[in-house]
């Protein structure tokens, strides 16, 4: 996939790089877990369609963290692309230490 915003010039092939686009990735996966959970919070969960319960909401949250962590390693929305040129900014900002 083609970022949308032009990366500074780094290796791409680094350990440094992979760790810090699977860092990216991760973040991704926590805003679409986010969303997923909103997205199933607006699901009508009573005794007749699905069971509800303290068991029901506890799957539905595995299911979003499941799905979003799916998606996100799969490309995503492209969050973690975006967030790319912004973290290797900061991170060649960073003292050394």
């Amino acid at each position: 996939m083609q970022s949308a915003v032009p990366l500074p010039k780094v290796d791409t092939a680094s350990p440094a790089y992979a760790r810090l686009h699977q860092q990216a990735k991760d973040l991704e996966g926590v805003f679409l877990t986010s969303l997923m959970k909103e997205m199933f919070s607006s699901i009508k969960t009573d005794d007749q369609s699905f069971g509800g319960g303290f068991a029901e909401q506890t799957w539905r949250g595995m299911q979003a963290e499941q799905l979003a962590g799916a998606m996100a390693d799969r490309g995503g929305i492209g969050l973690a692309d975006q967030l790319m040129p912004t973290l290797l900014r900061m991170q060649e900002a960073a003292p050394a230490s």
